[in-house]
């Protein structure tokens, strides 16, 4: 078996974050070797204490935790998606105590520490909110820049958004640092709703999960049922996209997705586009793009994924 790929994941848990956050910590192909927060789905205090929990669960206890931004670089802080994920952020799910101490470096402080002390090329970073800590640590150190092997990320779509008709939350919700990673010459594959939105959590699924009947498959079961409920209501769907965990099943086996390079670039300007994640699909991409978009998921082998995940942490 080769090394397991090393991971930094950078998160607003949040349910689909703890859905990553598990798939990532029974998934023996990746190691996380850092976990880092960042407002979004819920504020930073909140999220902070999700991962701590969550880590407990998946016993992630030795592994440093660190706080990160708790507002974007340049526009004020946004609204929290409190109608989906709840007052805690993961409203109806069971969690231990957050008994782990918090790094004491911030968060983008932390990821240029690792970074810089791990082999060049060895480090992946898995950012599955908005992308503030990720852009904060490259203008904090740019070294680092070209010593990450890759960034895949949540976020963004080719075409439609969620929050408005052009733009993804987590784009959304930090435009400019956005801008920044997307523009910085590291490989950024863009995990966004085009592929996420096939990630449906159905009533089958559910119910596999479920099934398995140790604590950290029951907390997904949880953690689905309240996403399933939350999302039918808010957004009208049968079934919750689980987004986040498709970006750490792309580092764990990148056949699960097609992935075509393409040009990518975030508009920071619009009046109605801001946030937008502008991918040009008219052509091929030139030579040396930088840049992919994930379209098309093989759905039943991502489930395996994620219910395998569960079962070995239990």
């Amino acid at each position: 078996m080769t090394e397991p790929r090393k991971i930094i994941l950078d998160c607003d848990p949040g349910y689909d974050d703890a859905a990553a956050i598990l798939l990532a910590a029974g998934s023996p192909e990746v190691k996380i070797i850092a976990l880092t927060t960042v407002a979004g789905n819920q504020t930073i205090e909140k999220v902070t204490s999700n991962a701590l929990r969550i880590a407990r669960l998946a016993g992630l206890s030795d592994i440093p935790i660190a706080m990160g931004a708790k507002r974007p670089i340049i526009r004020p802080a946004v609204e929290v998606c409190a109608e989906i994920h709840g007052e805690s952020g993961l409203d109806g799910a069971d969690m231990p105590e957050a008994d782990i101490p918090l790094d004491p470096r911030p968060a983008a402080q932390l990821i240029v520490d690792t970074i810089m002390r791990e082999p060049a090329g060895t480090v992946t970073l898995v950012p599955t909110g908005p992308l503030t800590n990720i852009a904060l640590a490259a203008r904090l150190e740019p070294r680092i820049v070209s010593r990450v092997k890759e960034v895949v990320l949540m976020g963004g779509a080719c075409k439609e958004g969620n929050v408005s008709p052009c733009a993804e939350f987590n784009i959304e919700n930090d435009p400019e640092a956005a801008h920044i990673v997307f523009n910085e010459p590291w490989k950024v594959t863009m995990v966004g709703l085009d592929l996420t939105y096939q990630a449906r959590a159905e009533k089958p699924v559910r119910d596999r999960i479920q099934a398995i009947g140790t604590k950290p498959a029951h907390f997904l079961w949880q953690v689905l049922e309240a996403f399933a409920k939350n999302y039918k209501a808010w957004r009208g769907f049968d079934a919750p996209p689980l987004h986040d965990p498709c970006a750490v099943a792309y580092v764990i086996d990148p056949t699960l997705m097609e992935v075509r390079p393409t040009v990518i670039n975030v508009e920071i300007r619009g009046e109605l586009t801001s946030g937008m994640t502008v991918a040009d699909l008219r052509r091929p991409a030139p030579e040396g793009c930088h840049t992919f978009a994930a379209l098309k998921l093989d759905k039943d082998r991502f489930w395996d994924l994620m219910a395998k995940s569960v079962e070995r942490i239990g």
